[in-house]
């Protein structure tokens, strides 16, 4: 996706003199400069509506078939009257992406904490507004220094209700041919013997999908596991049909030259043709992931995060409500990487007379590393009285 946003270059400016430049001073206050003002989002947005067919192919992309989002027929037989979205969806209307200034600067997807407070149903129709919360500097192992921008986006509907309200944190990062720029050790993609592969597709075939049988908040034991959910091994097929649902920011041949005359650093140069790209590439290209500093082509963080939604919405069924999704990635998840989709439950209340759960969530690879973590909060039927939504 573009490391760039739409709202920092405008047209006629220079080109800057590299297009892997470090952190330079002053850069905090740059990537500060726009904090509370309302900003341009024409660059990442995929879908205004929630469209039955917009919503199915989100779903699809996250290898999603679940009935309630995918079939409007059966979405009508459910507690909600109509077949809804899953809450990740609201990616596709924005990116959460809010990373202005700081141009050339690589940007890394570092998490969002998700508040929902209305269904998103078939048909809804959205409007957006976008303005930087923060900026603050951070030190690390793989980067010596970045930024991490944090916005908020606030999705309404049709009917001027607020559905949802995102904040997203974006880090910022040079790439590994600036000094202190982003460096990850190469990994070799992972080979798996057939008895893995075996595991691997038995754990698929019996993925949960709770649906119409209610989970009942007094059913809930604190300190229980969800049963794992499996992505992977990740591939290129993978990719292809996340941005086909989920949406991207690439652009195509002429609109793709225009955009990077009004936007220069959002631009790499391709070493094999010698013309420019989308720096995006890394995602699917080994060399061009070396050149941002990944250990090899990886996935996009929303996708990761939305996984970890239809996790949720798995273990609760047709008639829980997905109130709280955070989720912060730590790690890259590379090609060839399976992703175990994994939560505990460590709390139940009562609050305002709806019955909530609080749970912990997190994503762990092939080789035992943590590569997202975060937690939820589903509200779910109780066999008294029925969960506000």
């Amino acid at each position: 996706m573009s490391d760039t946003s739409p709202t920092e270059a405008p047209a006629g400016t220079a080109a800057p003199a590299s297009q892997a430049p470090a952190l330079w001073e002053g850069a905090l206050e740059e990537a500060r400069s726009l904090i509370g003002v309302d900003l341009r989002r024409t660059g990442q947005t995929w879908n205004t509506e929630a469209t039955p067919d917009a919503v199915r192919q989100f779903a699809w992309g996250i290898g999603d078939e679940n009935p309630l989002f995918c079939d409007p027929a059966y979405g009508k037989t459910s507690r909600w009257g109509s077949a809804i979205a899953p809450g990740c969806f609201l990616y596709s209307i924005d990116t959460t992406v809010v990373a202005p200034k700081l141009r050339g600067i690589q940007w890394m997807y570092g998490g969002t904490d998700w508040e929902w407070f209305k269904p998103i149903r078939h048909r809804d129709a959205f409007t957006v507004r976008a303005r930087l919360l923060d900026a603050v500097e951070k030190q690390g192992g793989k980067a010596k220094s970045f930024i991490i921008q944090t916005g908020e986006v606030l999705y309404t509907n049709q009917h001027g209700e607020l559905v949802c309200r995102a904040l997203g944190h974006t880090a910022r990062t040079p790439r590994a041919s600036a000094k202190n720029g982003l460096k990850y050790e190469p990994r070799e993609t992972h080979r798996y013997s057939p008895e893995e592969l075996e595991s691997i597709a038995h754990a698929i075939d019996t993925e949960e999908l709770r649906g119409a049988v209610p989970r009942y908040w007094e059913d809930v034991e604190v300190a229980s596991f969800v049963q794992p959910m499996l992505k992977g091994p990740l591939n290129i097929t993978d990719m292809i049909c996340w941005y086909s649902g989920g949406g991207h920011s690439y652009q195509a041949h002429r609109r793709a030259e225009m955009h990077r005359k009004r936007h220069p650093a959002d631009a790499f140069v391709d070493a094999k043709t010698g013309a420019q790209d989308n720096p995006a590439r890394g995602h699917a290209e080994q060399k061009m992931a070396r050149d941002v500093g990944m250990p090899g082509g990886y996935d996009v963080g929303p996708q990761r995060i939305s996984w970890m939604g239809q996790l949720m919405t798995n273990w609760m069924g047709d008639d829980g409500f997905l109130r709280k999704l955070s989720v912060s990635v730590r790690r890259p998840n590379i090609f060839g990487d399976v992703s175990w989709c994994r939560a505990k439950v460590v709390d139940k209340r009562v609050e305002e007379g709806a019955f909530l759960v609080d749970l912990e969530v997190f994503v762990e690879n092939q080789l035992g590393e943590v590569t997202a973590k975060g937690t939820a909060v589903v509200a779910l039927l109780s066999r008294g009285a029925a969960a506000s939504a």
